[in-house]
C-alpha cells in the first residue's frame, strides 16, 4: 500500500539547501521542472511517540558512525552541533545553509528491515 515517503524542509534560502542536499550529502535526484530537485533518501523508518498534543513532526537523517559524519561535515565547512548520546542514539544537529537545523543520529537500536 505505501511505496516511500515524501519529506519537506520550509527554509529561508531553499536554493543554498538544495545544493547542501545535491553537492555535500550528495543524495541522487531528479529535476522535475523550473530546477525544482527532489531527492531521494535512503530506508527509512517511522515511530509514533506519546505526547501532550499532536505535532509537531520531526525529521532525522541515520547515519553509521556519528563522529565520522561530523569529522566529514567539518571538512565541507558545514558545523554540527556536539554529539549527545541519548539511550536511543548518537545525535547531533547540522547547520543547514539557509540556517535551519537537520537532526542526524547513530541508531543504537535495532533497525527495521526496508520494506520490499
Amino acid at each position: 500500500m505505501i511505496t516511500g515517503a515524501h519529506t519537506v524542509l520550509y527554509s529561508s534560502d531553499p536554493e543554498a539547501d538544495r545544493n547542501f542536499l545535491l553537492n555535500v550529502l550528495r543524495l541522487t535526484h531528479v529535476d522535475v521542472g523550473h530546477g525544482w530537485l527532489i531527492f531521494g533518501l535512503p530506508p527509512s523508518e517511522i515511530a509514533v511517540h506519546p505526547g501532550e498534543s499532536n505535532g509537531p513532526n520531526e525529521l532525522y537523517l541515520l547515519c553509521d558512525e556519528i563522529h565520522q559524519f561530523t569529522r566529514e561535515m567539518a571538512d565541507a565547512g558545514v558545523h554540527c552541533d556536539p554529539v549527545k548520546t541519548e539511550r536511543w542514539g548518537k545525535l547531533t544537529y547540522l547547520t543547514l545553509p539557509g540556517g535551519g537545523k537537520l537532526g542526524v543520529y547513530q541508531p543504537l537500536h535495532e533497525r527495521p528491515a526496508p520494506m520490499p
